[in-house]
């Protein structure tokens, strides 16, 4: 039971090559944010939100774990739906948290990266993913 939800096999190409395509677009979109935050990090940590009783520092480290390298196990399809967790969490974080008493187009783009990685945790990677391609061997 936990295998096929970790590692569900796919028989549709058709779907799986959907999958495929809205891993790497919606993965390279989003990885670009967290190699922005990478890039600025010295600058970012003393000012960048701290959430749930934590500093800043740490808050931006775990946004750019979960921006940059669960992003590549996402695109990848390696560990995928352990590696979104923390893409959720971060999405939810950004929506709920540190964006919660903005308007509405302030929290737009993280509900936007938020109900797609919830669908796509839902849908798994497809049969064109590291997973898949382990599992099978």
């Amino acid at each position: 039971m936990l295998q096929n939800f970790l590692f569900p096999t796919y028989h549709n190409m058709w779907f799986s090559t959907l999958l495929l395509f809205c891993r790497i677009a919606f993965g390279s979109m989003f990885i670009t944010h967290g190699l922005q935050k990478l890039a600025g990090f010295s600058i970012l940590s003393h000012s960048f939100p701290g959430v749930m009783g934590m500093g800043s520092k740490l808050s931006l480290c775990l946004a750019i774990f979960a921006e940059v390298f669960c992003t590549m196990g996402f695109i990848t399809g390696f560990l995928y739906r352990l590696s979104m967790i923390p893409m959720i969490f971060t999405m939810c974080m950004a929506a709920f948290v540190i964006h919660a008493k903005d308007p509405f187009s302030a929290k737009e783009l993280a509900l936007l990266y938020l109900f797609v990685f919830i669908v796509m945790y839902i849908l798994g990677p497809g049969s064109f993913a590291a997973d898949w391609f382990f599992t099978k061997r």
